[in-house]
């Protein structure tokens, strides 16, 4: 698993929130202490998540890794377990 791939699904559960309207840009700026633009060029693909701004959205909004995981994913690590 590359951890592209989990950024690139982490914004996408941002994207869908925001489209549900759970979420607003500005809102989740305000949470992260980040500026609206700064969020919008992130989500827009414009800047890079730094895996700083990553590991805060993750905490800030309780999102579980098994959340950017596929069910097949998460089945071969749980085989993988002792």
């Amino acid at each position: 698993m590359l951890f592209a791939i989990l950024q690139s699904r982490l914004l996408a559960v941002l994207a869908r929130r925001i489209r549900n309207g759970e979420l607003t840009e500005r809102g989740l700026a305000l949470r992260l202490g980040a500026s609206q633009p700064h969020i919008h060029n992130v989500l827009k693909g414009v800047r890079v998540l730094s895996t700083r701004l990553a590991d805060h959205i993750i905490c800030e909004l309780d999102i579980r890794i098994e959340q950017l995981l596929t069910p097949e994913e998460i089945e071969r690590v749980r085989c993988r377990r002792p």
